[in-house]
Order: C-alpha cells, then structure tokens, then sequence
C-alpha cells in the first residue's frame, strides 16, 4: 500500500540509482524539463547540469525548480520535490564521480572513456534544491 512521502522514506529513494526529472520555467512561462542523476546531501537534492545548458539558464532567471522521482520498481509511486536551487560549482567534480558510481558503478572519467556519448567538456556546476514542499506516495 503506497504511504505519503516521508523525509525518510525519501531519503532512503534518493539512496537510490532512481532517475530525477527536473522542471524548470523557460523565460516565455513553459515548463522545461530533463531526466538527471540525483543525489542528497541531507535532505537537499543535488544533481549536475552544463553550466551554459537550457536548465542553467532558466534557473538562473528563476531559481524555482521541481524534481519529480518515480521508481522504476514501482512505476505507480512517485515523489516531488519543490524548491528553490542554488549553485554550488565548487562542488561538481566530486558530485559527478559520487553519482557515476552510483549509476554506473565507476567513476565519471572511466563512465566517460567507456561511453563517448556521455562526454561534455565545456563547464559544469553542481544544483542544490532546498526543499520547500515534498510530496507524493512511495
């Protein structure tokens, strides 16, 4: 039976390989949105993103940002998080090795040489989205 999210069941899901889609608001109003790797540093979502990407620039116009997660072992639970999100650049090495292993099970350099695809060289920065409202059933 679903339950409604819980700061702890949350965490326990972010602990996860679950894919992140992340919504931000375009200039023009629309929604954008975009699958991520996420992580948590306490009850804050990170992900990373390029810093001259479409969702850098929306955030940076509109620091409102949705992260929705929904399992793919229980495709009818999900979980939204609503929040403002920072920048946190310093941060973004070790957050894409924390994430590649997590995903991937190597490091970002290594999941890079083994899938070309994955590859981006210009820069990068950590997001950091401060909840403001959790919701949904896990």
């Amino acid at each position: 039976m679903m339950q409604p999210v819980t700061q702890e069941s949350l965490r326990r899901l972010l602990d996860t390989p679950v894919f992140g889609i992340v919504a931000t608001i375009q200039p023009d109003g629309t929604a954008q949105q975009s699958v991520v790797w996420v992580g948590r540093d306490g009850d804050d979502v990170l992900f990373f993103l390029a810093v001259d990407s479409r969702k850098a620039k929306n955030l940076r116009h509109d620091p409102r940002v949705s992260v929705l997660l929904n399992p793919a072992d229980a495709p009818h639970t999900y979980a939204v998080i609503r929040g403002i999100a920072t920048f946190e650049p310093d941060r973004t090495r070790a957050l894409r090795d924390e994430l590649a292993t997590k995903y991937v099970g190597v490091p970002y350099a290594e999941h890079v040489a083994r899938t070309p695809t994955a590859s981006y060289e210009g820069a990068m920065t950590t997001v950091r989205v401060t909840p403001d409202k959790i919701l949904g059933r896990l």
